[in-house]
Parts: C-alpha cells; structure tokens; sequence
C-alpha cells in the first residue's frame, strides 16, 4: 500500500463521520443564528449577577491572525451584549499550547475566558506530552463559526485549475511544493488531506506563522498553499494571489467564483477551520448558559455578520452541545490525519 493510499485508507471512516457531525451540526446552527433573538443592545446577565466586572479573553495566537481578527470583533459586540468589557490579550506560540494552558489554570468564575481554533484539537494527536487534557480541562461555550480555506498560487503561477497543479504534480512526484503555517497546522494537514485525496505527492514547506508564507507565495517560491480565505481575500481580489479552489462542500460567498475543490475532481473533500469560545473546567452551568446565550446573540447581530460574512467567515454561535459534538469529531479527524501522514511536532 503506497503512502497516499495509506493515509487516504486511515482517514475515510474517520472523515466520513467527522462530515456527518459537521453536517448537523451546521444544519442546526443555521436555524440557531437565524432564529429570533432579543436585541443586541439589551444587555444579559444570570441570577447571581455574573457578569460584575470585566471579562479577560485569551487568544493563544499572534495579532492579526484569522482568530485575532474574529475574537476582536467578537469581544466588543459579546462584551455590548455582557454589559461588560472583554479585555483581549494575545498569548501566542507553540501551536497555542502556553495561551491555552492559562485558561485552564484560571478560576472557573467566567471571568477569564478563551478563544481556540482548530490547533486545539489537533494538538493531543501532534504532542506527546501535553501540560493539559484538550477535553477533559476545558468547558466548550459555542463554535463561534468557521474560516473556509482556499488554495492558492502567484498570478504569474502556469497552475490556472486545480487540475493543472494536480496534473503537474502527477508529472512531477515530489517536486511540487506547498506551505503551511507549520507541521501540524490546519494548513498542513489540509495538504495531506489534498494528497490523499488526489492521489499525488507533493512537497510540504513548514513556515513560521502565515504573513512570511503569504509572501512567498506571490512571489512563487512556494508553488502552492492552502490559506484561511480572511487571511488572502484581499491579495486574490487585488489580483496578487490565484484562487484555485475553496475546502467546502459549499462555495464561498466572499469568493463566489471560485469552485469547491469537489467539484474540482478531488470528490469527497471537505476541510476548514473553526473558532470556539471555551473555559475552563467546572465552569458553573449558569455562567456557561449566559455565556452561550449571548454568543448566540452576537452572533447573529448584523453588525457582527457585516463584519465578517464579507471576510469569508461563516458565522455559527452554535449551543454547548454542539460545540462539545465538534470538538470530540475534529479530534478524531485530525488523529486520523497526523497518524496516516506520520506528522511530526516542530
């Protein structure tokens, strides 16, 4: 059994039922976000009063990133809702390891609260030895939505289609080349998914974070990349950068000429990535239901989806129910993908 075939063989029953979860999950989501919710300016608050004081949000990745850039704008509106202010602060590295290790370690008073993305439950199957349990540590709040990504190539790249980087790289095993944000990012294993799925073999370049990658892109030193679509809209709209075809079963708004990588040829793909409000173990049931109420509640907001719908975002604000539904199948996913493409931490 060839490699590609080894990791498309250990990856199907887990993608399979990963796809199903996502499904009803995002079945139900729709009719959460689009349900009749009061206004976004009455304020919230639970019996005990919660919450009194300001709210600290740890985002355990860099400024500027898709999850940076969405907890922002999140923060100020769930902070409207909260009648009190989220106090964001950045405590990025290490795959988002020592930012999540906080957030465990703090009080289960909703006071301090996080917000993780796909690397949090890719980690457990990338680390050995890890300072926390991704399930077991934490108390999930919502998804607050997902970030499609997109494959891209420079404008002057000969690749025009899917097809023709697939074909070349069919001519060529091993010498196409594709970046990613590092070994075990959800850029990365977009990529192996891709090679499973195609049935080709292709180069992985590990980078440092993504502003570097996006670089090297258009300029062609790095032939191909999966990107989060926030993170590129505005170099494949300025004509810098060649969308070649988005991660969803669906197609993306911001980006509605582009085409699925399904309908593409590469049948059965469906990848991205997801931003979840979470905090720590023991968080009190009360607190958790006036936490996920008002995600709910921003997350419908129109000033919130005027926001980040034009981004590429797809805003969820899902129950708690079905944020632990989530995080319990992307753990199954990404174990599958690490273990069949061997990927090791950094």
């Amino acid at each position: 059994m060839t490699p590609t075939s080894r990791i498309l063989a250990s990856c199907r029953f887990a993608l399979s039922g990963w796809l199903l979860a996502s499904a009803a999950v995002a079945a139900s989501a729709v009719s959460v976000t689009a349900a009749a919710a009061p206004s976004a300016t009455t304020p919230l608050a639970n019996a005990s009063g919660y919450p009194n004081h300001p709210i600290r949000l740890i985002v355990p990745t860099s400024p500027g990133s898709t999850a940076d850039v969405v907890a922002r704008v999140v923060a100020e509106h769930l902070g409207k809702t909260l009648a009190q202010p989220m106090i964001v602060e950045n405590l990025a590295g290490a795959a988002g390891i020592p930012g999540t290790r906080q957030l465990v370690a703090a009080k289960p008073d909703g006071y301090t609260l996080a917000i993780v993305s796909s690397n949090h439950a890719i980690n457990p199957s990338l680390y050995k030895s890890m300072p926390y349990d991704s399930v077991k540590d934490i108390t999930p709040v919502s998804v607050i939505g997902t970030t499609p990504l997109v494959v891209v190539v420079a404008e002057s790249s000969p690749y025009r289609s899917i097809q023709d980087l697939l074909a070349a790289a069919r001519a060529q095993p091993g010498k196409i080349n594709y970046g990613s944000s590092g070994n075990g990012s959800v850029l990365h294993l977009a990529g192996e998914l891709l090679k499973a799925r195609a049935g080709v073999d292709m180069m992985h370049i590990p980078y440092r974070g993504g502003n570097a990658l996006i670089t090297d892109v258009m300029s062609g030193q790095i032939q191909v990349a999966f990107l989060a679509v926030p993170s590129v809209l505005a170099q494949v709209q300025a004509g810098k950068l060649r969308a070649l075809a988005v991660s969803t079963p669906e197609r993306v708004a911001a980006l509605p000429d582009v085409p699925t990588l399904d309908a593409s040829g590469v049948k059965g793909y469906s990848y991205d990535a997801w931003i979840a409000l979470i905090g720590p173990a023991k968080l009190p049931a009360d607190i958790v239901k006036t936490l996920q109420a008002a995600t709910q509640r921003t997350m419908a907001d129109p000033a919130v989806l005027k926001t980040l719908t034009p981004q590429g975002f797809v805003a969820q604000g899902g129950t708690t129910e079905q944020a632990v539904q989530t995080l319990n199948a992307e753990i199954t996913k990404s174990e599958a993908l690490v273990k069949a493409a061997a990927v090791k931490a950094e």
